[in-house]
């Protein structure tokens, strides 16, 4: 047990870099909930402006919530209504109103954030991301670049108001072209449709067709879109976002995003090394090559702004036959004030999933702004302090120990004797303290870690330090599939106390090892039934020297599913933790 216990952790550590929180009773505080945080994409004919739109904040502790809303850009005009009884249950609902003054805007997308504010309720402020779309979504026109390989697809996407129906035509090459619904969004006046052309199997060369669109109730969508496909042998440039929209205050640290440049072709994808370009005027932004990969550095800087709006393009060269790309980056400076915590932002280290309960000792990450106004930290030693940098965590009143910190994430860990129940965290940040943010806790809420580059794969080790993925994996590691018969080793968060304790902040002892009771079990298959095949693992708990980190070690039986997918989760009872994938043969 001891070898399989000494896996190669220190590859996970950049995987840990976790959150701050503080936490503060929830009981005798207003808490404002929104029953949404987005409104759109919203289409509005050019020359006019939108419909009056209307968000419901509610609140679900006590008192009274004193609303107060602001927005980022001129054209949203929101007001705070009376408040009335909500048309789904007896609650008490304050309206939130937009109106939309977009009577001077071109034809384009245009996006505003409306902050809605209480200072005396938790989980405020609150903002609203607004979207329209002036002259409406659907594409004036359409080219998509295929490599020539049969059954090669690729796509374009966009969201109307109302349902459509699409009649595609093709003038070459078949019928390579159709128009989709993309599934149900989270909004009822939103529907995603995607145009999609796919390769039959045809020549180098442009294929040309259209899109006769029909039935919307907005007249400007029915139209018919002229559609070409491009079938090429050349590499095609792929972007991991196609656009950038960030927040920084004022004196805080530059903010970098990455950009990440893919083939979706065929060959050799090239960058040169002075691939990104930024449009003029915008010095407070500059884009680069991070050198020896395909990534494109993009650092956004507030140092001599003003508050308000900034908007650039970034161009990015390459070798790719639909190149160059362009993108927009939109950049809102506001001024630098007290921390401030988002409402749900305090999630486990595992899932991220918002809203989350988490488990006593689980390794958390709170997000915000103004967090820290100085470089990204991270703590040198153990035991974990509860103090860095000038920060603080506060659960319930009470500072949880604390692992990185950065301007919009701090990591800590909740603490073992954290009470069971809502509670309020908060950032504290050189004696200035956050609003609050509010968080169920519970004794134990089992999460498996998952490679963030590789999604839906668990952190698992095999017994000879490899990874059960993929051989194709990629991920710069040492990768086979798991056999019958290994030993794995799988990664966890927020399995609960431990037998022997151990002190919140301390590195898990080796002698005796610090292990979870009850022990979860195994399940592995897309056909297991928990209650029959659950495997007892032959050891569950604490990592030594290890804060906040589990493992659960575990040999796969004889008979178990193959493939490189196979579903893999644990289970305390009907305590069920995420399920997470890996590669057995």
């Amino acid at each position: 047990m001891t070898a399989s216990l000494s896996a190669p952790l220190h590859r996970f550590l950049p995987l840990l870099a976790l959150g701050i929180c503080t936490i503060g009773t929830a009981a005798a505080q207003p808490r404002l909930r929104l029953s949404e945080t987005t409104l759109g994409p919203i289409s509005i004919a050019v020359g006019a402006n939108g419909a009056t739109r209307s968000i419901d904040a509610t609140n679900p502790g006590s008192g009274s919530l004193t609303l107060s809303a602001r927005s980022s850009v001129s054209w949203i005009a929101p007001t705070i209504g009376a408040s009335r009884v909500c048309s789904l249950g007896g609650n008490t609902c304050v309206p939130i109103q937009f109106g939309l003054n977009t009577a001077s805007l071109a034809r384009g997308v245009y996006t505003g954030i409306v902050t809605v504010s209480d200072p005396a309720a938790i989980d405020a402020p609150q903002t609203i991301t607004v979207t329209v779309q002036v002259g409406g979504s659907v594409p004036d026109a359409t080219t998509l670049f295929v490599p020539t390989r049969a059954g090669a697809t690729a796509s374009a996407s966009f969201a109307t108001n109302s349902p459509i129906q699409g009649a595609p035509s093709t003038t070459s090459g078949g019928n390579w072209l159709s128009l989709a619904f993309d599934g149900a969004s989270s909004f009822a006046f939103t529907l995603p449709y995607v145009v999609r052309v796919t390769n039959p199997g045809l020549a180098e060369g442009t294929y040309n067709g259209a899109l006769a669109i029909s039935g919307s109730i907005f007249a400007p969508d029915n139209k018919s879109i002229p559609v070409t496909m491009r079938v090429t042998s050349q590499p095609i440039l792929a972007l991991s976002q196609t656009s950038v929209r960030t927040r920084l205050a004022l004196t805080a640290p530059q903010q970098t995003t990455f950009i990440n440049c893919t083939n979706a072709g065929l060959g050799a994808l090239t960058l040169a090394d002075n691939a990104a370009t930024v449009s003029a005027g915008a010095s407070w932004l500059t884009a680069t090559r991070f050198p020896g990969t395909n990534f494109i550095q993009l650092n956004a800087n507030s140092t001599n702004l003003a508050p308000g709006n900034y908007s650039a393009t970034v161009t990015i060269n390459s070798n790719a036959v639909n190149g160059p790309l362009t993108m927009p980056y939109d950049f809102e400076v506001v001024a630098a004030g007290p921390p401030q915590v988002s409402a749900g932002g305090v999630v486990d280290n595992a899932t991220y999933a918002g809203n989350d309960e988490l488990g006593r000792g689980v390794i958390a990450a709170v997000f915000g702004e103004q967090l820290l106004m100085r470089d990204p930290v991270a703590a040198t030693s153990l035991p974990l302090q509860t103090t860095l940098s000038g920060l603080r965590v506060l659960i319930n009143n009470q500072a949880a120990p604390v692992y990185y910190a950065s301007y919009n994430q701090i990591n800590f860990q909740i603490p073992f004797d954290a009470p069971e129940g809502l509670a309020t965290v908060s950032v504290e940040r050189d004696g200035v303290r956050s609003n609050l943010t509010a968080v169920r806790i519970v004794n134990r809420a089992p999460r498996l870690l998952t490679f963030g580059s590789f999604p839906g794969y668990g952190i698992i080790v095999n017994q000879d330090g490899t990874y059960p993925l993929p051989p194709s994996a990629g991920l710069g590691v040492a990768a086979r599939p798991a056999r019958s018969g290994d030993t794995l080793v799988i990664y966890a968060l927020g399995l609960g106390p431990t037998v022997p304790a151990v002190l919140s902040g301390v590195g898990a002892p080796t002698s005796p090892l610090a292990s979870v009771s009850p022990t979860p079990g195994v399940v592995i298959g897309v056909n297991s039934i928990a209650q029959v095949d659950s495997i007892t693992p032959d050891f569950a708990g604490l990592t030594p020297s290890f804060v906040g980190l589990y493992q659960i070690n575990v040999r796969v039986p004889t008979s178990v599913e193959k493939g490189n997918a196979v579903p893999l989760y644990i289970n305390f009872g009907n305590l069920v933790s995420n399920r997470v994938t890996l590669a057995i043969q």
